[in-house]
C-alpha cells in the first residue's frame, strides 16, 4: 500500500464522508454528486485542503471573510483538483461518461488504481417515515436499486474495499429482502460484505444518529469488520453551542468572532481548529405563531423534560391540523444531552430543531446544525441558505467518517 490510499466518493453530497477520509490520510481521486451547490461545496473544501498543504490558507481565509469571491479562490487551485468533482446524477444512461472522466483523472494523476470506493445512495426509500406512508411506493422506488449502479463502479475499478452508508431501515425494509438482494448482488461480482448499525454518538458526534455502515471486501482480501470501541460520549449540545454569538430569528452573521474561549470537546473534535472567527452563523426568520409554539416547547421541556405534541397546542394557536400522527413536529434540541438525529428536513422549516435557549427563540442556525453534524467551523457550504441546510442534514458526520477511515486504514496498511 502507498502511504495515501486512493478513493472515489459516490453520491458525495457536501463531503462529510470524504472529509473524514481526507483527515485520516486518504487521497480523493473523484467525487460524484448530482447537486450543483453540493459540488461547489466539495470544490471549496478541496481548495481548503490544497491551500493548507502549501501553507497558503490566507487565501482561503480571504474567501471566508468576503475579501475575494469564489472565482478568485478557484483561480488559485490547480484545474485538475476542481475537475475531480463530477456533477452527475448516477444513472445507467450516463455511468459510462463518469467512468471515462474518472479514467482521465487517474491518468493525469498517474494513478493506476482505486483502493476504496465510499458513499451511500439516497436513503429516503428505506426510511421508516416513507415506509409508514406508502409501502407500495417503496417497492417501486428506483432508489432501492441504486446499489446496482454502485456495483458497476466496483466492477469497473475493482477497489479492495468499499464503504456503503445508509439508514438502519435498509436492513429491515421488505422484511429484509432488499438487504439480502444487495448482499447477494455484491457477492456475484466478487465482494463479501458485512453491515452493522453504528451510532455516531459513539464516535464523538454530539448526536444520536444511527446508520448502517456496510463494508465490502474483495473475496480474497484478509479483512475483518472493525470494532469501533470509542467509549461513552460525555459531551452535550451545550458544549458545542456555548461559544457562538447570540442570535434572534432571522439574524445572520456571515463572519463573526467567538464569544467564549475554546473547550476540550471543540479542540479534540477539531470543530474549532485555530480560526479566530466563525462563518455562516445564519438563522431563518419565523412568524409570530411559530415563535409562540417554540416558547411553549421550550417551557415544557425545561419544566417537565417532555416533548410538545401538536395536540398539546391550543387549537387557535395551532399551525398544523393533524393531531393524530406525526405529533412531534416541534422539537427542542435539548442542551443537556445529545441532539436527536439531524435530517434534511431542517432545510424546510426548522421546527424539528428548536434552539434550547428561550432568550434566542429560534431554530438552529446553519453553523449550529453543522456543528451537531461535527463539521469544522471553516467548512463552507455553498448555495442558498435552504440548500446549505439540506446539505448539512443529508451529510455523514465527518467525525464518524474519520473513525471508520482510521480503522480501515490500519488493516489496509498491514495487508
Amino acid at each position: 500500500m502507498v502511504s495515501k490510499p486512493t478513493y472515489i466518493d459516490l453520491f458525495a453530497g457536501a463531503g462529510g464522508l470524504s472529509e473524514g477520509f481526507i483527515r485520516s490520510g486518504y487521497s480523493p481521486v473523484a467525487h460524484v454528486e448530482m447537486d450543483e451547490d453540493a459540488c461547489y461545496t466539495l470544490k471549496t473544501r478541496l481548495a481548503y485542503h490544497y491551500l493548507k498543504q502549501i501553507n497558503k490558507l490566507d487565501i482561503y481565509n480571504n474567501y471566508l471573510v468576503g475579501k475575494i469571491n469564489r472565482e478568485a479562490l478557484y483561480k488559485e487551485i490547480p484545474d485538475k483538483i476542481l475537475k475531480s468533482v463530477l456533477t452527475y446524477k448516477i444513472t445507467n444512461g450516463n455511468v459510462n461518461k463518469v467512468f471515462s472522466e474518472i479514467i482521465s483523472i487517474l491518468k493525469e494523476l498517474r494513478q493506476k488504481k482505486i483502493d476504496i470506493i465510499i458513499g451511500g445512495s439516497p436513503c429516503q426509500a428505506y426510511s421508516l417515515a416513507v415506509r409508514s406512508i406508502n409501502k407500495k411506493r417503496l417497492e417501486k422506488d428506483p432508489r432501492n436499486y441504486l446499489y446496482r449502479l454502485y456495483a458497476r463502479f466496483l466492477k469497473k475499478f475493482r477497489p479492495k474495499l468499499f464503504v456503503f452508508e445508509n439508514v438502519p431501515g435498509l436492513l429491515t425494509a421488505n422484511k429484509g429482502k432488499y438487504y439480502k438482494n444487495l448482499k447477494n448482488y455484491f457477492k456475484r461480482i466478487g465482494y463479501n460484505l458485512d453491515g452493522k448499525i453504528i451510532n455516531a454518538s459513539e464516535m464523538g458526534v454530539i448526536q444520536k444518529r444511527k446508520r448502517v455502515i456496510i463494508i465490502g471486501r474483495e473475496e480474497n482480501l484478509k479483512f475483518e469488520y472493525p470494532e469501533f470501541d470509542i467509549g461513552e460520549n460525555i459531551w452535550t449540545v451545550k458544549d458545542i453551542l456555548y461559544d457562538l454569538p447570540l442570535l434572534k430569528a432571522g439574524e445572520a452573521y456571515p463572519c463573526s468572532e467567538y464569544r467564549a474561549p475554546i473547550n476540550e470537546y471543540l479542540q479534540k473534535s477539531e470543530i474549532r481548529n485555530g480560526y479566530k472567527f466563525v462563518t455562516q452563523n445564519i438563522t431563518r426568520p419565523h412568524n409570530y405563531k411559530d415563535l409562540n409554539i417554540y416558547k411553549m416547547a421550550i417551557n415544557l421541556w425545561e419544566k417537565q423534560s417532555r416533548r410538545l405534541k401538536n395536540s398539546d397546542i391550543p387549537k387557535k394557536q395551532r399551525t398544523q391540523k393533524n393531531t393524530s400522527s406525526f405529533l412531534d413536529r416541534f422539537k427542542v434540541v435539548a442542551g443537556d444531552r445529545l441532539s436527536h438525529t439531524m435530517i434534511a428536513h431542517i432545510a424546510k422549516d426548522g421546527h424539528h430543531y428548536i434552539h434550547p435557549d428561550k432568550k434566542q427563540l429560534r431554530s438552529l442556525s446553519l453553523r449550529e446544525a453543522a456543528r451537531i453534524q461535527s463539521f469544522p467551523d471553516d467548512y463552507y457550504f455553498e448555495g442558498s441558505r435552504t440548500s446549505a441546510f439540506r446539505q448539512v442534514g443529508n451529510a455523514v458526520p465527518p467525525l464518524m467518517a474519520k473513525t471508520i477511515a482510521n480503522k480501515i486504514k490500519k488493516q489496509l496498511i498491514n495487508e
